[in-house]
């Protein structure tokens, strides 16, 4: 008799509907449904807000090549063993 057995679970719905009540149950799914459609409606209000990807190159400037001839690497930082 693990807590997997329907006693356990008939015992803990009704300490759970002695201490929340009865109509507090259904009061609390409606909140979270409420949550879980403001948060889908916020992440499709971001996807448009974002540019297209077009848009986003069209929008860069073009780099230009660096002028200075005598380029030399750079030293590395990481000491040599």
């Amino acid at each position: 008799m693990g807590f997997g057995s329907p006693i356990h679970w008939i015992i803990l719905g009704i300490i759970a509907i002695v201490l929340f009540g009865g109509g507090r149950f259904p009061s609390m799914m409606g909140d979270v449904a409420k949550g879980l459609k403001s948060f889908k409606k916020g992440m499709a209000d971001e996807d448009d807000d974002q540019p297209k990807p077009a848009q986003r190159l069209q929008a860069q400037a073009p780099l230009e090549p660096n002028a200075d001839r005598d380029l030399q690497p750079m030293p590395e930082d990481r000491p040599r063993t």
